[in-house]
């Protein structure tokens, strides 16, 4: 039987993009919340660009973590990998 994995969890695209999503939501987050002055928001149509796309991003990263949470990658077993070879050998060539 196919088990759950941590260690193909924490290596999971799901999780590296979460990571990424993350780290640069926290820094477009603080860097909006800091550095808005009435320039800025006059070139963005009086919009905080930078802090609502930090929180954007925040959001997708949890996202990204509820989905590896709520559906773990699984790992195939050695006999389960061996099983599936003998299935694709007995498969007519050709196919």
């Amino acid at each position: 039987m196919a088990r759950e994995s941590t260690t193909a969890a924490l290596f999971d695209l799901r999780s590296v993009i979460a990571l990424l999503f993350g780290v640069y939501g926290i820094v477009l987050t603080i860097y909006g919340a800091v550095t808005t002055g009435s320039d800025q928001l006059a070139k963005a149509g009086g919009i905080d660009i930078n802090l609502w796309a930090g929180i954007v991003m925040l959001v997708m990263s949890i996202g990204f973590v509820l989905w590896v949470w709520l559906r773990p990658p699984v790992v195939a077993t050695p006999a389960e990998v061996a099983e599936a070879a003998e299935v694709q050998d007995e498969r007519p060539t050709g196919h």
